[in-house]
């Protein structure tokens, strides 16, 4: 049996009472009661020592921080630290007598320090960054605590203080060598991986199974400059290794790696993976909706997004995941309240700045849109989708020049890979002086790799302006032999037009729309066709485009109502 729980000693103060019911996690029990205390002291300061007032104040705003209340909670810890002043230089004042009633007293006040870090954790609650960077930055060096320097590394890498933040990280890793989270923010500094490894080498010598984490550490450092071919090896080494196999984080970066190279295929594989060993998983589970949903699994897409907001509502990820279901059955409005919540909730979701300013380029809205792809790129500068986003806009609002400096400077920074090189020759296409280069771009990427999908499409596009169908045909063919993709299906559909072979292109739009039955340009090609082989029917035929014309009107109405209804979430729509 357990024991029984100890009575309160008859002795015990007011104060010592609240102190034992907040050990003891009653939160709402100690706001009562110390809200009551810190009236009464309101109206006779002689009730209560100045150490007992600090006592009821730290434990009155741990209470109010329990209940969410930070703006409450700061207030409170901001008049305990003036309280726990006054008390200093009373005690400097009057020196302790040095009777032994004074040290247990002195023994368990709350620590200063501790509730510093609680005012901090409150600032960043309320998006007050820099007031929790002040708050902690008032603590000497040598009295931070590991979270204290965890935490402070964290602010001064997203106000941009590198420097500070790398200090800092080492800090935590000195005191804690086996903190893998702030290795993960020293490698995503630019801090070489041999240097982040000899911090931890001590502990990897001296404890067993843990040679593992060096291999770790290196894994990261590829994934931190940007080579997802080499990191993906080097995790798949980690993940095949009996002890770290069915790793659950490790299956997450795999899958993340994948998507970043461009192998959706092999993605979706390892979040499927990852998802069914975890079936609470939350963490990549937004880039593994987006991926469905740019598949057209919209119905899979919204169930994945039912499944996340049952497991936490808190999270970025259930709202990214809904936005991607919106935004692509073309519900702009709905998908840029959607991403805006998402970055209410972690202003560092790159996912859901990617779908708010996809939402706001589809809307018209390039200016807005560029800004949410810079500070994309700011937090995931490895990251070629948003750089992808941010050239469409210029492509968008014909700025084509600024396109081909942004597009030069991934080639350089990223390296010369089959995405860069589609890249760049997507917007050399915009310009007729470099059609030519363009095609050069095409075949390196495509002898990198031919079944790379952005590439296979934009050749297939040079290759019908050119009115080379024959060669498109083969293209495509060739692309289609190991995999099977709507956009791939459809392109050849319209080729095999092109060079009258309707009955196969007939095919072709139906292996499109069954893969993904929302594709409107499949739809629009097997309409075509079907005009053309039953001219008989034409004048019926016209009767059911003026319809389905009707019926997209109506939809149009619908979403400018939608919009007029998200309008009034405008506090949503503006950066955090």
């Amino acid at each position: 049996l357990p024991p029984a729980p100890r009575p309160p000693a008859a002795g015990m103060s007011v104060v010592e009472h609240v102190r034992e019911m907040a050990a003891a996690g009653l939160h709402s029990n100690v706001r009562l009661l110390s809200g009551l205390l810190l009236t009464m002291s309101g109206n006779n300061p002689e009730l209560f020592s100045p150490s007992q007032k600090y006592q009821l104040l730290v434990y009155h705003a741990d209470s109010l921080f329990h209940d969410k209340e930070y703006r409450n909670a700061v207030s409170k810890y901001t008049m305990a630290l003036q309280q726990k002043k006054a008390l200093s230089k009373t005690s400097k004042v009057r020196p302790s007598t040095g009777n032994a009633a004074s040290t247990p007293q002195s023994q368990c006040l709350p620590s200063e320090i501790e509730v510093k870090y609680k005012m901090a954790e409150c600032y960043t609650m309320l998006k007050q960054d820099k007031d929790a960077i002040a708050i902690l930055d008032g603590i000497p060096s040598r009295q931070r605590t590991p979270k204290i320097n965890m935490m402070l590394a964290n602010l001064y890498k997203k106000a941009g203080q590198e420097r500070s933040s790398v200090t800092s990280y080492k800090e935590v890793l000195r005191q804690c060598p086996l903190a893998l989270d702030a290795i993960l923010g020293l490698l995503s500094l630019s801090v070489k991986g041999a240097e982040v490894a000899s911090m931890t080498i001590n502990v990897i010598q001296s404890i067993p199974n843990l040679d593992w984490l060096s291999v770790w550490i290196k894994a990261y450092a590829f994934v931190h400059t940007g080579d997802n071919t080499r990191a993906i090896n080097t995790i798949c080494s980690l993940e095949k290794k009996s002890l770290l196999r069915d790793n659950v984080d490790l299956l997450g970066s795999l899958a993340d790696l994948y998507f970043r190279a461009g192998d959706n295929k092999n993605s979706i594989l390892k979040f499927e993976q990852a998802q069914m060993l975890d079936p609470y998983l939350i963490k990549g589970m937004d880039v593994y909706g987006y991926l469905l949903a740019r598949e057209g699994r919209l119905e899979d897409v919204e169930n994945l997004g039912c499944r996340l907001f049952n497991i936490s509502d808190q999270h970025a990820e259930p709202w990214v995941v809904s936005g991607c279901h919106s935004f692509y059955s073309k519900r702009y409005s709905r998908a840029l309240y959607l991403g805006a919540k998402a970055i209410q909730l972690n202003s560092n979701s790159v996912q859901a700045l990617l779908l708010k300013g996809a939402a706001l380029r589809n809307m018209g809205r390039v200016q807005e849109a560029i800004i949410h792809f810079r500070e994309a790129i700011r937090l995931a500068p490895c990251r070629l989708d948003c750089y992808e986003g941010l050239i469409e806009c210029y492509l968008a609002s014909n700025s084509i020049r600024e396109a081909m400096v942004m597009a030069n400077n991934v080639y350089k920074t990223l390296g010369a890979n089959a995405q860069t090189l589609t890249l760049l020759a997507t917007v050399c296409l915009e310009d007729p002086v470099t059609q030519e280069k363009a095609k050069t771009l095409l075949d390196k990427a495509l002898t990198q790799r031919p079944d790379y999908i952005k590439a296979v499409v934009k050749k297939a596009e040079l290759l019908s302006r050119e009115q080379k169908y024959e060669d498109g045909i083969a293209l495509l063919r060739n692309a289609l032999a190991n995999q099977s993709d709507c956009v791939l299906h459809r392109i050849l559909g319209d080729f095999l037009v092109a060079v009258n072979e309707y009955q196969e292109a007939m095919d072709q739009y139906s292996i499109a729309l069954s893969l993904d039955p929302n594709d409107q340009k499949s739809l629009e090609g097997m309409q075509k066709m079907e005009k053309e082989e039953s001219p008989t029917d034409a004048t019926q035929e016209e009767d059911v485009d003026d319809m389905e014309g009707s019926g997209e009107e109506g939809d149009l109405e619908g979403s400018d109502s939608e919009a007029a209804q998200w309008a009034d979430q405008e506090q949503w729509f503006g950066m955090q």
